[in-house]
């Protein structure tokens, strides 16, 4: 039997790493990361996992032992934030292009510079296209049922690709929670015993890993990372039904919160989900027709699926934690991949950005009520005319709130009827 415990969110990715035993953890601290490995660390020192620990001198040395640890056919893990993924990004597509089911937690923070240790993803946002899959979590529970679940995903046999799972620094990192542990053998069973496909180790069968790769064959090798890649989905799917059948807990690609009659919805990433919770139901007790859709898997980004659950809105806000700077008016990446969806599925629908939170600024229920206003306005005109808004930055023009917003329009359409 399972147990509930209260850990931080930090403390159940190291506890889930615990149940894994991974073969080779390398890893360098980082905060907020440093909590993982150190929490991971003593359970090696204390001989509780037989997991070969080296702590290596820089984050770019600790995923490349990892490359050659998972070369060799061992389960490798590391963990990193901010300037750490940065410094590993020579490596990252190395470990996907090499076809190596690593799997990553990422506690998310802000990139330098200035220096800044608090939350937004613009260090797994600038990761995003190295060919890993991207997975985030809204809490503790969360993350450590998706640090469970990256393993299989990553080592299913028609994927094979390295795994990053997100959690918010800070914010739910350092959280304590109570988080629903499982039994150590009902883990084991889950994920099964490791088959790499090919190791450096096979003398059997003598292979080349990380060669060098001209116009003659590169190309097609890039090719089918992309099949893997679309794979994924289903294999992420899969799994998570394995997943619910055993525990109980059921994932899918996103979660849709009073979304079904909704006539105004944001699409948003990990913890500001809860804060948005709060703001969709003070509106809908105002009578508003808003939902939310909190993404969990990013990549492969579920287009299909995204489209077919927001088809019926009047207006789409997307809530960006980073910044695509140069894009399209400088918006985030997330709305960037929606605008794209909506175009090649012929989606007709205003999807206006919404910027907020960098460097862990906080976003209250109001802002978000705020973003609710401005999208009713848009369903209304029909057409969006400030495509990416800051909210809560200094300077910029504040979003009207509900009551403001109740001052003029008619109460009939605030209702939704």
């Amino acid at each position: 039997m399972g147990r509930w415990m209260a850990l931080e969110g930090t403390e159940a990715v190291a506890y889930a790493m615990k149940q894994i035993a991974p073969d080779v953890v390398a890893a360098y601290p980082i905060t907020p990361q440093t909590g993982i490995v150190q929490t991971f660390a003593q359970f090696v020192a204390d001989g509780e996992v037989p997991t070969e620990f080296i702590q290596a001198e820089s984050e770019h040395s600790a995923l490349s032992a990892c490359v050659g640890a998972a070369a060799a056919g061992a389960r490798a893990m590391t963990a990193t934030s901010s300037q750490g993924l940065a410094l590993m990004w020579e490596i990252l597509p190395i470990a996907a292009a090499m076809r190596l089911p690593i799997v990553m937690p990422v506690v998310n923070r802000a990139l330098s510079a200035p220096i800044n240790i608090h939350c937004d993803h613009s260090d797994s946002m600038g990761a995003r296209d190295t060919g890993w899959i991207q997975i985030y979590s809204e809490n503790a529970q969360e993350a450590y049922d998706n640090t469970l679940q990256a393993v299989r995903i990553a080592e299913h046999p028609q994927v094979r690709l390295p795994v990053m799972v997100m959690q918010d620094g800070f914010i739910t990192s350092h959280a304590v929670e109570r988080v629903w542990v499982e039994d150590d053998d009902a883990v084991r069973a889950f994920l099964g015993t490791y088959q790499p496909a090919c190791t450096l180790l096979n003398f059997e069968r003598p292979l080349t890993f990380g060669a060098l790769d001209f116009y003659d064959y590169y190309f097609e090798h890039k090719r089918h990372q992309v099949e893997a890649m679309r794979r994924a989905k289903d294999a992420i799917l899969e799994v998570a039904e394995d997943f619910a059948r055993r525990f109980g807990r059921r994932y899918g690609l996103f979660e849709t919160y009073q979304l079904e009659d909704a006539e105004a919805a944001v699409v948003v990433l990990s913890s500001t989900a809860g804060t948005a919770r709060v703001a969709v139901d003070n509106l809908r007790r105002m009578g508003w027709r808003v939902g939310l859709l909190k993404l969990r898997v990013y990549r492969p980004f579920p287009d299909h699926e995204i489209i077919a659950a927001l088809r019926h809105l009047r207006a789409i806000g997307v809530m960006d934690r980073a910044i695509a700077f140069g894009a399209l008016e400088n918006g985030g990446p997330l709305w960037l991949d929606l605008l794209a969806a909506a175009h090649r599925h012929g989606l007709h629908i205003p999807i206006a950005d919404y910027v907020f939170g960098l460097g862990g600024r906080d976003i209250t229920p109001s802002e978000i009520e705020g973003i609710f206003t401005d999208l009713m306005q848009i369903a209304d005109r029909g057409a969006v005319t400030r495509p990416v808004t800051y909210v809560g930055v200094r300077g910029e023009l504040p979003l009207p709130s509900p009551a403001e917003w109740s001052l003029w329009i008619p109460e009939a359409t605030m209702a939704g009827d």
